[in-house]
């Protein structure tokens, strides 16, 4: 509680008072940060900083290019109540007329140290994944959300002293190393503004911390868990097994670990946004609150804190040269995305299968709804996939209306199939004594230790392919990435022994997302899904239902006169196949009633794969653990 006369700020100074004697070995170009984090649950943080300072125009800026969101998502709007002074004198400052993440200031002379004080309001940015950052008993700081730095230099060189104050009686997680704790107060080591954006932090009044590796061994990985309620905490003996087999998969995997310690910081919440976000020495990953405890849930969500973990190597380690930037104000670019996040995306799933949070059924249902998602993406013949990772900023954001037609991410899940073609065609080339696994070893390995970045360019990775096994690399992936085509990649499955299929059987993946999202998908037969209110989310183009006039945002009402229900819908199905007729379906449109004549008489489709005996099973051995 703030007492009258003695601002937030004023009081936070006192604390820097202490932390200044404590920490007299910093030197005079260190920026001190002081998060207080106590108004957290209302979703407002109070961040003050001490900037050296010199005579003159000063200009600070917001970080803007966010790493691992991969465009300007820097949550400006969100930064409100900016205070500066000098010498216990308020200093004006302005905004700057074209760059709104930078701010000007003049300081008079003699002035060695500017106090800025600023809030950051999280209700609506989540480490850039949307929704509010922290709920009554849990919170998530992205450093980035609260600082200032100044203009034109490099993160590298910018040394930050960051503390922070914790709501009374929470825990936290952070890679970020302690110095000291006292109470609720916590002081981190200097760090680099590179390490320090690199480490965010969890915190809650249920927290839960796991040793994934044993006392002694090195380095240390720590599972932090946070939660909106005590019970969901709850994880059970198989899962830490699993997570302590996903560090095993990992080391075997790469060879090298480019860190000293990490965390994985989970946070377990319907309230806080969802997200997953990469770092060198932790993930920040956002579950359902009983992700834990739901095996729907369970299932959904077991791919994310492997794909995170991954991106320790690719992404963070190494990264694609437009994405490695000296600072974030500076563009990225990225046409690499397919790797950084394709690669990703692969390795992630193929990880979770190895370390037992999925079963290889459970694998093959989830590649098998990626691939009948993209060899439907109608918007495939007029836009390449290399041009959806162009397009990051604007696709990211955009709702699920004409996505078909649009594109999403793509980048994601059709590098997956790529890498997993690129990983068929290796065991093939090799009569299957190399692998992908070789290439991550020796694309992602080197030595372990520190966080470092090692940029990396297309030719690069297919220098490193064609010493795995030689083969015409730069024509495969030139034509998968920068070519328009009708159906999606699916060498990977095919060469791997498997081919994609439908029936009425439901999908193990899609039969979950419809139960706990209460909506129907009927993607492969009519060519919709449609929420349960009857809202077309969206509407594949040239489907049956595109066909007869049907469009996303129409709702739909009636099915053959009966009010819309998914079961009402497949039992409608199902009649279409023996009668022959149309089914017509009552649609609303802006207030306007039509209906309108579907022909389709195929029944319900769902995506599986099945095996093709006669061909050898790559994708089964693809699953094998590489440690027992």
């Amino acid at each position: 509680m703030r007492r009258a006369g003695l601002r937030w700020w004023d009081r936070s100074s006192l604390l820097f008072c202490f932390i200044l004697l404590a920490t007299s070995s910093l030197t005079a170009q260190t920026i001190r940060l002081h998060v207080d984090l106590t108004d957290g649950p209302r979703n407002i943080y109070h961040a003050h900083l001490q900037i050296p300072a010199h005579a003159g125009e000063m200009r600070l800026v917001f970080p803007k290019w966010i790493p691992g969101n991969h465009r300007p998502s820097g949550p400006i709007g969100a930064l409100t109540g900016i205070h500066m002074q000098a010498a216990g004198h308020a200093l004006a400052w302005q905004r700057d007329a074209v760059d709104m993440y930078e701010f000007h200031v003049s300081v008079p002379a003699g002035v060695d140290t500017l106090d800025v004080s600023l809030d950051a309001i999280t209700k609506l940015d989540s480490a850039g994944g949307g929704g509010p950052a922290a709920s009554s008993n849990i919170l998530d700081l992205n450093w980035n959300a609260v600082l200032l730095y100044p203009q034109g230099a490099k993160s590298d060189d910018v040394t930050f002293a960051p503390s922070v104050t914790l709501p009374a009686g929470w825990k936290f997680g952070t890679a970020l190393p302690v110095a000291r704790t006292t109470g609720d107060e916590v002081e981190f080591a200097p760090v680099s503004l590179t390490t320090l954006i690199d480490s965010p932090l969890i915190a809650g009044a249920h927290y839960r911390k796991i040793e994934l590796t044993k006392a002694g061994d090195a380095p240390l990985h720590v599972m932090d868990v946070v939660a909106d309620a005590e019970p969901d905490l709850a994880m059970t003996s198989q899962d830490v097994a699993a997570y302590q087999k996903l560090v095993a998969e990992t080391g075997a995997l790469f060879g090298a670990r480019h860190y000293r310690q990490y965390h994985f910081l989970l946070t377990l919440s319907d309230q806080v946004g969802g997200h997953g976000l990469e770092h060198h020495a932790s993930n920040d990953s956002v579950e359902a609150e009983r992700a834990l405890l739901d095996p729907d849930l369970h299932m959904l969500y077991a791919d994310l804190v492997p794909h995170e973990f991954t991106h320790s190597w690719n992404g963070k380690y190494r990264r694609p040269a437009g994405l490695a930037t000296p600072n974030y104000q500076e563009p990225m670019i990225g046409d690499l995305l397919w790797v950084y996040e394709g690669l990703t995306q692969y390795l992630g799933t193929v990880l979770a299968a190895r370390s037992g949070l999925w079963t290889d059924e459970q694998y093959r249902e989830a590649l098998a709804g990626t691939a009948a998602a993209l060899d439907h993406r109608a918007g495939r013949t007029w836009r390449p996939l290399e041009d959806t990772a162009r397009s990051v900023q604007t696709l990211r954001m955009m709702g699920s209306q004409w996505q078909n037609w649009r594109r999403g991410l793509d980048y994601y899940p059709e590098g997956e199939l790529i890498w997993l073609e690129v990983d068929a065609i290796i065991r093939q080339q090799t009569h299957g004594q190399r692998s992908l696994n070789d290439f991550c070893r020796k694309f992602h390995g080197g030595e372990s230790g520190s966080p470092k970045v090692v940029p990396y360019t297309f030719d690069d990775v297919v220098g490193a392919l064609n010493e795995v096994a030689p083969y015409d690399w730069a024509g495969l992936l030139r034509e998968r990435v920068a070519a328009t085509s009708t159906h999606a990649p699916l060498g990977g499955i095919e060469g791997g022994g498997w081919k994609l299929v439908y029936d009425d059987k439901p999908n193990l993946f899609t039969q979950a997302e419809e139960k706990l999202a209460k909506f129907g998908d009927f993607s492969y037969s009519l060519g919709f899904t449609a929420s349960e209110d009857g809202k077309l989310d969206d509407v594949i183009v040239g489907s049956p239902a595109y066909r007869s006039g049907l469009g996303p945002g129409m709702k739909l009402v009636a099915v053959n006169g009966r009010k819309w229900s998914p079961p009402v819908l497949r039992a409608a199905l199902k009649s279409a196949q023996g009668s022959g007729q149309p089914m017509e379906l009552l649609v609303e449109n802006a207030q306007f009633f039509k209906t309108y004549s579907v022909a389709y008489h195929d029944g319900e489709k769902n995506p599986h794969l099945e095996r093709v005996p006669e061909r050898p099973d790559i994708l089964g051995d693809i699953l094998k653990p590489l440690t027992h």
